[in-house]
């Protein structure tokens, strides 16, 4: 006998830009994102849901836990996710056990409120720019500490470091940091099967059916338009002290129906 699919009322997303929807845009002039899909695959699945959206680009996991959980507690949500740790990672300094405490922390919180927690863990980014090869460490403890706090607060925690997939280059935007479109359906994919949605399966697993070719050429110059558009402007970002969180609010900071 098949255990019963859960049902949802109100859904709430916490976490940073990869929540928000980063790059994944929504043809009018925003960002859709997995978040958003899951929602969308959720309200159609069950013929409605409440949803709200609290991530905001460029947060490091305390300032999602400071600035978003009471927030998320007050909406009595049923299901909610929780991702953050990029901007962690690739801060100067890097703690985590700080990082483990503080999502452990909203995860309990949550799960303790009634809701249905999901988070997922970060691949080593290494295939993507060899450069990543620096805070693979970083990336390995904190995916540490989310399957350590997942386990002691009974979230659902779906492993993308697992599966070599998830370090396909046609699955990241162009920065590397953030999936495109094709990523951003992925993950929902995932985190959909992992609630056992209608029509959900294992598909997301699976590599493209044709390897990724470039010749040396191309990689070079991928890796010299990266460098200029990307890699530079974030380290001046960085030595100017500014975030990509100064002055922005919450992308959808109420629920509402979908």
């Amino acid at each position: 006998m098949q255990p019963e699919r859960p049902c949802f009322a109100r859904y709430v997303a916490l976490g940073d830009s990869s929540t928000e929807g980063i790059d994944d845009p929504d043809g009018a002039g925003g960002y859709r994102g997995w978040s958003q899909r899951l929602a969308e695959r959720i309200a159609v699945a069950q013929g409605g849901l409440h949803y709200a959206n609290l991530a905001v680009r460029g947060l490091t996991t305390a300032q999602v836990c400071a600035r978003q959980l009471d927030a998320a507690l007050a909406m009595r949500p049923d299901l909610a996710t929780v991702f953050c740790g990029t901007n962690d990672v690739t801060a100067p300094r890097f703690n985590a056990e700080k990082v483990a405490a503080d999502i452990a922390h909203m995860q309990r919180a949550l799960v303790a409120g009634g809701a249905t927690v999901l988070s997922f863990t970060l691949p080593d980014l290494t295939p993507l720019m060899p450069l990543a090869r620096l805070i693979a460490p970083r990336i390995a403890a904190l995916n540490h500490a989310l399957a350590q706090a997942s386990r002691n607060s009974g979230a659902i925690l779906v492993d993308f470091a697992a599966h070599p997939v998830a370090t396909d280059a046609r699955l990241w935007s162009e920065d590397r940091i953030h999936a495109n479109s094709a990523g951003h359906a992925r993950i929902a994919e995932a985190l959909a099967h992992a609630l056992r949605l209608p029509g959900s399966n294992t598909a997301w697993r699976k590599p493209f059916p044709t390897a990724l070719k470039q010749s040396r050429a191309q990689r070079c110059a991928a890796e010299l338009r990266w460098t200029r558009r990307h890699l530079l402007p974030w380290l001046l970002q960085g030595a100017l002290r500014r975030s990509s969180a100064d002055g922005r609010s919450a992308k959808r900071p109420q629920l509402t129906p979908l």
